[in-house]
C-alpha cells in the first residue's frame, strides 16, 4: 500500500493532505500542491484534475519543489497510486492509431523504438501485463505517460495537452511500489 503526504507550499509547508489511494481532484483538500513526501509506494501525479495533463512519476522520497522539477507552476491537481506488480511484463505497441501499422511486442525496457525496431512512431498500445512508463523522447527523457493494463487506441485523446505527442521509449515500473 502506498502513502504520500502532499503540501500546499514548497519545502513541505502549509496545509497537508495524506493520500493512500487515487485522488482525482486534490483541490477538494487544498488550494494547490507544491511539495510532497512519498513514504511508501509509487504515484503518478498529474497537472490537471481527473488524471489529465502532464504527468510525473514519484517513488519513495522527498519532492520539495514541483515547479523546478516538473515545470508545473501551480503544482499538480490529481494523483494515481501505482499498484505493485509481480510477474511478467508484456505490451504491444503499434505504429498507428487503432492498433494499425507495424506491431512490436515488448517484455522489457526499450530505450529507443526507432533504433531497436526501426519504428518511427507509436500511436496506440495494448498493455497485457505490468505497469509501464512511456516517454516522449528516446532514452527515457521528456514528458511521460503512465500505462496500466488495458487498450489505448489513440494517444491523442489521452489528455496530455499536446495533440501530436509521440512516444519513443518505454520502461517497466519495477520499483518496489
Amino acid at each position: 500500500m502506498g502513502r504520500a503526504t502532499f503540501y500546499e507550499d514548497r519545502n513541505f509547508q502549509g496545509r497537508s493532505y495524506e493520500c493512500s489511494s487515487d485522488c482525482p481532484d486534490i483541490s477538494s483538500y487544498m488550494s494547490r500542491c507544491q511539495s510532497c513526501r512519498v513514504q511508501s509506494g509509487c504515484f503518478m501525479v498529474y497537472e490537471r484534475p481527473n488524471y489529465m495533463g502532464n504527468q510525473y512519476f514519484m517513488k519513495r522520497g522527498e519532492y520539495s519543489d514541483y515547479q523546478s522539477m516538473m515545470g508545473m507552476s501551480d503544482g499538480f491537481r490529481s494523483c494515481r497510486m501505482i499498484p505493485m506488480h509481480r510477474g511478467n511484463f508484456r505490451m504491444r505497441i503499434y505504429e498507428r492509431e487503432n492498433f494499425g501499422g507495424q506491431i512490436m511486442e515488448l517484455m522489457d525496457d526499450c530505450d529507443s523504438i526507432q533504433d531497436r525496431y526501426r519504428m518511427s512512431d507509436c500511436q496506440s498500445a495494448q498493455v497485457m501485463d505490468g505497469h509501464w512508463l512511456m516517454f516522449e523522447q528516446p532514452h527515457f527523457r521528456g514528458r511521460m505517460m503512465y500505462m496500466r493494463p488495458g487498450e489505448y487506441r489513440s494517444f491523442k485523446d489521452m489528455g496530455m495537452g499536446a495533440k501530436g505527442m509521440r512516444f519513443m521509449s518505454m520502461r517497466r515500473i519495477t520499483d518496489i511500489c
